[in-house]
Order: structure tokens, then C-alpha cells, then sequence
């Protein structure tokens, strides 16, 4: 009897092995099917998606660089002209009343006016830390008919010359008497910088 017995357990605790062996590898075919039937991150299709989406957001941020860029060197090219006209277009504060005065009586000379007194003011220029809006009061006496002519080469002077306002008034000589008031734009040195004096390199 011990013999059966133990025949017995023997055959239980196999079966049981059996039993847990089994088991395992039925857990271990399902796993399986979760991971092919639904793959970690989702199946074919969503990955599918998943990418087209990247690929899009990829798209519009690669357009958005270049608008930027574009952007950036539109702002570098209007920095390089604003320098070229400043440059071309105004003159040094040290140099411009006697420059701008000796221009506007040639001018009036040419066109066959006679310059008359003058006077300045200076204002700066808000947001700038070189540029002075200088105006110029200057009388003249004419005819109408030099008047326009000069009036002509103001407007086509390089220095951007501005006619502000202008007044004539008739004289008993005959001619007119005429006030202008032109406003420009002159450039002071920043502070730091050393201007080279005139005539040297």
C-alpha cells in the first residue's frame, strides 16, 4: 500500500507540472497574441498616422524657419539701406550750417534770387541718439518766376531738403520777398567715436 501511495503522488505532483507547464505556455500564447493582433504604439494604421502627422508638423515648421530667415534678412537689408541713405542724405553736425547754407545760396544764386538773413533751430530726433532734425529760416527777394526755378532745385537737391512752409510777400521794388523754411536732418557723432577732421584720412 505505501508503494501506491506513493505511485500515486507521484502521479499528481507530474500532473500537476503537466497542469502548470500548460499554463505557461497558454499565458505565454497570449501575450503573443496581444502583441500581434495590438502592437505596442498602436497598430499599423495608427502608426501610419502617426507619421503623416510628424511629417506635417515637420513641414510647417521648417516653413516657419523660413519665414523667419526670410524675415531676418529683409530687416539686415533695410538696416544696410537705412545706412546707405543716412549716409548719402545727411551731413555731420560739425559741418552742416556752413554746408547747407553755402548750398541753399548757391542754389538761390543759379536760379536768380537773392539769399537774405537766416536762422537755425535744432531739435533731436525722438528714438535716435544721432540724428538732429535741423531747420533752416532763410529770406530771399525774387521774381515768381526765379522763385519757382528755385524752388525746382530745392526739391531735387540730395541733402533732403524739406520745404516746410513758404511765404512771399510782395515789395514795393517790385519783387517778391520770400521766406522759406526748410527742414533737414543732420548726424551727430556717437558718443566714443572720434570723428577724423576735415581733409584727413
Amino acid at each position: 500500500m505505501p508503494r501506491n501511495f506513493e505511485l500515486l503522488a507521484r502521479m499528481k505532483d507530474r500532473r500537476l507540472r503537466v497542469r502548470i507547464a500548460l499554463g505557461a505556455l497558454l499565458a505565454a500564447n497570449l501575450v503573443a497574441a496581444v502583441f500581434a493582433f495590438h502592437p505596442w504604439g498602436g497598430s499599423a494604421e495608427d502608426l501610419a498616422l502617426q507619421m503623416l502627422d510628424k511629417q506635417r508638423d515637420l513641414a510647417q515648421q521648417r516653413q516657419h524657419l523660413e519665414r523667419t530667415h526670410s524675415l531676418v534678412a529683409k530687416i539686415e537689408q533695410a538696416k544696410v539701406e537705412g545706412d546707405k541713405f543716412l549716409d548719402e542724405c545727411t551731413i555731420k553736425r560739425r559741418t552742416a550750417f556752413s554746408t547747407l547754407i553755402d548750398e541753399v545760396n548757391r542754389m538761390a544764386v543759379d536760379s536768380g534770387i537773392k539769399p537774405r538773413d537766416d536762422s537755425f533751430n535744432q531739435e533731436p530726433v525722438p528714438g535716435s541718439d544721432t540724428l538732429i532734425q535741423l531747420t533752416i529760416s532763410k529770406n530771399f527777394e525774387g521774381s515768381y518766376a526765379n522763385l519757382t526755378k528755385f524752388v525746382n532745385m530745392l526739391d531735387r537737391s540730395p541733402r533732403f531738403l524739406i520745404i516746410e512752409s513758404m511765404q512771399a510777400t510782395p515789395q514795393a521794388s517790385g519783387v517778391l520777398g520770400v521766406n522759406i523754411h526748410l527742414d533737414t536732418f543732420i548726424r551727430e557723432t556717437p558718443a566714443g567715436i572720434r570723428e577724423t577732421p576735415a581733409g584727413q584720412p
